[in-house]
C-alpha cells in the first residue's frame, strides 16, 4: 500500500519514534488542500531516497505535526537513465520531464538543439525552475523518494562532449530518430551486460538535424528507432525510458533503518 508523499530535503537524521513538523510549501498543501487529519499515515521523502512513513498527530493551519513510525533508505533506480530533452514549444517539453519521471527517469538535461522552436537565452533559471517544480510534482505523485535531478540547458557542442564521457564512462548513449533502422528494444535485448547508465536523446518537433545527428554519432551515440509510428517529442523519452526498464531494470531495494 501506498501513502501520500511529501518532500522535506532536510531530513537525514529521522529515527523511529521522532517528532517532525511538516511546514511551508508542504505543509501547507497536507494541512489546506489535501486536508489531512490525525491519524492518517502519510510518508516524508528527501528526495535522495530516504523515506520516513508518519502518523499524523496533530494539525494547523499550514503545518502537520508528525511522528515517525518507520524509516527505510531506498536505492536508486538502476540503470541510471538520463534523459536529454530538446526544449519545445506549447509545454511538451515539460509534459516529457512530468511522465519521464514517472516512468523513473534520475536526470533530465535541457538542450537547446538548432531546430529548437522555444528558447531559454536570457531566462534559463527561470525555464530550469520549472522543469525541477513539474519533476517534483511528477515524483511526489508517483511517490518516489528519488528526485530527478535537472541540470543546466547545454547547447549541442556541450552535449556532444557530454556523450563522449559517457561512452568513455562504459554508459549507453541512444538517439532517438524516425529514419533508424535499428530499434531499441532490439539493442537492449542483444546486450550482454547491463548498463549502468543510460541516455535518451529526444529532439524538439523539427526533429535532429544531420549535422547534429552525425556529431552524436561520431562521439559513440547510437540512433536508434523506438516504435513503428513517430512519436511526438513529449512522448518519445518516456517511452524510451519504458523499454529500458523493461529489458534493463531491476528493482529498487529498502533497507529499514532503526
Amino acid at each position: 500500500m501506498t501513502f501520500p508523499v511529501y518532500l522535506d530535503t532536510s531530513l537525514d537524521r529521522a529515527q523511529c519514534g521522532d517528532l517532525l513538523t511538516l511546514a511551508g510549501e508542504e505543509g501547507h498543501h497536507a494541512a489546506a488542500v489535501r486536508r489531512s487529519r490525525p491519524g492518517e499515515t502519510i510518508d516524508v521523502v528527501n528526495g535522495r531516497g530516504l523515506r520516513a512513513r508518519c502518523e499524523v498527530r496533530a494539525v494547523g493551519k499550514h503545518m502537520l505535526d508528525l511522528a515517525v513510525r518507520e524509516i527505510s533508505q531506498e536505492s536508486a533506480d538502476f540503470p541510471h537513465i538520463t534523459l536529454v530533452q530538446a526544449l519545445a514549444k506549447g509545454g511538451r517539453d515539460e509534459q516529457a520531464v512530468e511522465s519521464s519521471t514517472e516512468y523513473g527517469v534520475a536526470t533530465v538535461v535541457p538542450w537547446e538543439s538548432e531546430r529548437c522552436i522555444a528558447s531559454w537565452r536570457g531566462k534559463e533559471e527561470k525555464g530550469r525552475a520549472r522543469w525541477e517544480a513539474t519533476a517534483r510534482a511528477a515524483a511526489k505523485q508517483s511517490r518516489r523518494s528519488w528526485l530527478p535531478i535537472v541540470e543546466d540547458a547545454v547547447s549541442t557542442k556541450a552535449l556532444v562532449n557530454k556523450v563522449r564521457a559517457v561512452r568513455e564512462a562504459g554508459g549507453l548513449v541512444f538517439v532517438c530518430h524516425e529514419e533508424a533502422s535499428t530499434i531499441l528494444a532490439d539493442v537492449l535485448r542483444g546486450s550482454f551486460d547491463a548498463p549502468s547508465q543510460v541516455w535518451i536523446v529526444v529532439g524538439p518537433e523539427g526533429g535532429i538535424t544531420p549535422s547534429e545527428v552525425t556529431a552524436l554519432d561520431a562521439a559513440g551515440a547510437q540512433t536508434v528507432l523506438l516504435a513503428p509510428h513517430v512519436l511526438r517529442s513529449a512522448s518519445a523519452g518516456p517511452y524510451a525510458i519504458a523499454v529500458i526498464a523493461a529489458l534493463c531494470g531491476s528493482s529498487s531495494t529498502s533497507v529499514p533503518i532503526d
